[in-house]
Formats: C-alpha cells, sequence, structure tokens
C-alpha cells in the first residue's frame, strides 16, 4: 500500500497548518521551513505554483499519493454537479478518512494502519483496503475481536466519536454509518478545490 513516508512536521510548516494531526514542533515553528526561517524573502508565487501548492496540500490531508488522487478527480469530473465539491465529497468517502471522522483512530495515518491490520469492517465484513470507497448507508464497525484494542479505546476516550452531519456514531455497538456524501460547507477542511479543478484544467 502506497503510502507518504517523509517528514511530516516541515510538510506541516510549510502549510502552516497541522494537517498530519496535532503537531508540537508546529506550534513551536509556525513558519516556513528553511535554513532561514522567518528572515528568508520569499518570491511572490505564480498562479500554478499556487493552484500546486492547493493540490499538494489536499494529497498530504488526505493522504493520497499522485495517481489515486488524479484518479479520484477523474472520478469527480464525470459526476453531475462542481468537480472541486465532488472531489472533497469522495476524499471523504474513503475508508481511512472516515474511521479517522468517527472518532475510531486520531489521525488518518493512524486509521490507516487499522484498516491495513484489518481491525475494521465494513457491513460486517472485514476490509483491509484505506482508499475503499462508501456508499451511502454503509456501516462501518470495529472488528469483534478488536473492541478491546488499546489504540482505538484510547482514541474514543481521547474525545469521543467526532460529531458530523453525515455521520452516525453507535456507541454500544462502536460502529458507525455513512449516512450521506457531506455537503462542502460540512467539510471542515481548509481547502481551496477550485484551484485544484484549475490546474487540472490546464
Amino acid at each position: 500500500m502506497a503510502r507518504y513516508l517523509g517528514p511530516k512536521t516541515k510538510v506541516a510548516r510549510r502549510f502552516k497548518e497541522p494537517i498530519f494531526g496535532p503537531d508540537k514542533a508546529l506550534e513551536r515553528r509556525n513558519y516556513p521551513p528553511g535554513q532561514h526561517g522567518l528572515n528568508r524573502k520569499r518570491a511572490k508565487l505564480t498562479e500554478y505554483a499556487v493552484q500546486l501548492y492547493e493540490k499538494q496540500k489536499a494529497k498530504y490531508t488526505y493522504g493520497v499519493l499522485e495517481r489515486q488522487f488524479y484518479k479520484t478527480f477523474e472520478e469527480a469530473a464525470r459526476k453531475k454537479g462542481a468537480t472541486g465539491e465532488n472531489l472533497l465529497k469522495f476524499l471523504e468517502a474513503r475508508l481511512d478518512n472516515t474511521v479517522y471522522r468517527l472518532g475510531i483512530a486520531q489521525t488518518r495515518n493512524q486509521a490507516r494502519q487499522l484498516v491495513s491490520h484489518r481491525h475494521i469492517t465494513v457491513n460486517g465484513k472485514v476490509v483491509n483496503i484505506a482508499s475503499c470507497a462508501l456508499r451511502p448507508g454503509d456501516v462501518i464497525g470495529v472488528r469483534e475481536k478488536s473492541k478491546s484494542l488499546e489504540t482505538i479505546t484510547d482514541s474514543l476516550n481521547h474525545g469521543g466519536a467526532r460529531k458530523y452531519n453525515w455521520l452516525n456514531w453507535d456507541e454500544k455497538e462502536m460502529s458507525g454509518t455513512f449516512l450521506a456524501y457531506p455537503e462542502r460547507d460540512q467539510i471542515p477542511e481548509n481547502i481551496k478545490e477550485q484551484l485544484i479543478v484549475e490546474l487540472y484544467s490546464k
């Protein structure tokens, strides 16, 4: 399973956002990475650079590499509606992202690991593909043998299942339902999706 394995704090500092989860190093050094840090004079970004920056931020946020990201974009472009909004909806419907949103994992990377290690079920069947696209009505649960797993219990105790309008969490069963694709104003990520559409339209 291909995934980003490089430095995370450096990337988060570049975007000035904790896109990989809480990061104390980012809080201490909330300026761009580089030898001269705050003192470096940075040239004004071109239109292309701004668009590329936004695409990279979306890729890092959702933990998707270029090939898979472009395939998701193509699928979004074929659907009715705004391509950029469709793109974010499909990214939100990924299994690893939904496990994270439900609060079963504290980060998307942790959610991806839980999925790949066969701790997560979809409609009662174990699924180990993090990019699995969910459909409205799908039920995401924790495998019976994994319900006492420290990583999962710590995450749920840390803040409980996160509350999102397109998800429903059953605390007793430790399962959640993907009710519908979220609307753009429900998605909390700070991503300017129209810039990504403009980049791929060149």
